[in-house]
C-alpha cells in the first residue's frame, strides 16, 4: 500500500502536471494590440474617431507609425503632436508601449527629442521599422546600422526605453558574402541595448523558421507583427519591391500561417506585446476587426 507522504507526492505531482497542461492549452493573448499604419489613411483626418472605432473593438495596445521630425527637432504623427496624440489614446482607453522611428531620427542632435516625446507617451520601445533599398546597396550596411542601434540603445537605455528593430523581407536574402542581414544584426546587435520586433509574416515569405530563431535568440523578441497572407510571394532582391503593396496579404487566421503553433513559442521568443497590421487592407476596419476576433479567441 501507498504510504502518506508518497501519496501526499503524487497528488502534487499530478496536480503540478495538470496545472502545466491547462496553461498551456488554454493561453491566450491577454492585450491584443494594433500597428496604427493599418488605419494610417484616417489617423491624419480623424485622429478621435479612428482610435474611438479601433477601442471599440477590442483593442488594448496600439503602436505609432506616421513619425516624423523638423529640422529643428519637432516630432509629430500624423500631422498631430505628441500632446494630442497622447490625450486622445488615453481617452479611449488605450496604451502605447511602442513606436516607430527611422534611423535618421536616432542621431545624436535628433534623438533627444525623440526619447523626450517618446517618454511622454508612454512608450516602452522605439522601433526602427525599415531599410531604404539605396541604402542596403552600400557596403557593410548592416554592421553600420548595427552599431548606429547599439549606440542609440544606450541613449534610450538612460532613460528607460527599448531600442528595436523591425525586419521585413530583405533580412532574409543573402548578401554578397553569403551571410544574412538579419544575422549579421543579431550578432552585431548588443542583445541588452537592441532588442526585435519580428513581423511573422515578412519573414514566413522568405521561407525562414521563426521559431529556430526564437531557440537561437532566446528572449530576443519582445514585440511581434501579426499579418496574414493567403499565398506566398516569389521574394527575390532584385529592384525597390514593396511587398506590402503586391503580396496576397489578409486578416490574421484567414491566411495560411499557423499561429498556433508560432505563439506556442511565445515564451521562449520573450513575446511582450502582439501587434496586428495589415499594410494595404481593402476596408481597414473591417480587417482588424476580422483579426482581433480570431486573436481573441485562439489558444495555444
Amino acid at each position: 500500500m501507498m504510504d502518506r507522504r508518497a501519496f501526499i507526492g503524487t497528488v502534487t505531482a499530478a496536480t503540478v502536471l495538470s496545472s502545466r497542461l491547462c496553461f498551456a492549452a488554454d493561453h491566450k493573448i491577454s492585450k491584443i494590440g494594433l500597428q496604427l499604419y493599418t488605419v494610417r489613411n484616417t489617423m491624419e483626418s480623424d485622429l478621435e474617431g479612428t482610435l474611438a472605432k479601433v477601442a471599440s473593438i477590442g483593442y488594448k495596445e496600439v503602436e505609432l507609425a506616421g513619425f516624423e521630425q523638423t529640422a529643428d527637432g519637432t516630432v509629430t504623427y500624423y500631422k498631430h503632436t505628441p500632446q494630442e496624440l497622447k490625450a486622445a489614446i488615453d481617452k479611449h482607453g488605450l496604451v502605447s508601449p511602442s513606436t516607430h522611428v527611422q534611423l535618421s531620427s536616432m542621431s545624436a542632435e535628433k534623438f533627444p527629442k525623440v526619447i523626450e516625446s517618446s517618454k511622454l507617451l508612454g512608450h516602452s520601445y522605439i522601433v526602427m521599422p525599415y531599410v531604404d533599398e539605396a541604402d542596403r546597396k552600400q557596403p557593410d550596411i548592416w554592421k553600420k546600422i548595427a552599431s548606429d542601434l547599439n549606440r542609440a540603445g544606450q541613449e534610450s537605455k538612460k532613460a528607460g526605453i527599448q531600442l528595436g528593430y523591425h525586419n521585413h523581407w530583405f533580412e532574409f536574402l543573402p548578401t554578397a558574402d553569403g551571410k544574412l542581414p538579419f544575422d549579421i544584426l543579431l550578432a552585431e546587435c548588443d542583445a541588452n541595448l537592441v532588442k526585435f520586433e519580428m513581423d511573422l509574416c515578412w519573414i514566413s515569405t522568405t521561407k525562414k523558421d521563426p521559431i529556430a530563431y526564437f531557440n537561437k535568440y532566446p528572449g530576443r523578441f519582445p514585440l511581434v507583427h501579426v499579418k496574414d497572407i493567403k499565398t506566398l510571394p516569389n521574394v527575390t532582391a532584385g529592384g525597390n519591391v514593396d511587398y506590402g503593396d503586391t503580396a496576397d496579404l489578409a486578416p490574421v487566421g484567414s491566411g495560411i500561417i499557423d499561429w498556433k503553433t508560432l505563439f506556442g513559442h511565445a515564451q521562449k521568443a520573450g513575446i511582450k506585446h502582439y501587434f496586428v497590421e495589415h499594410d494595404k487592407p481593402q476596408v481597414p476596419f473591417e480587417s482588424i476587426a476580422s483579426s482581433y476576433t480570431y486573436l481573441s479567441k485562439l489558444q495555444f
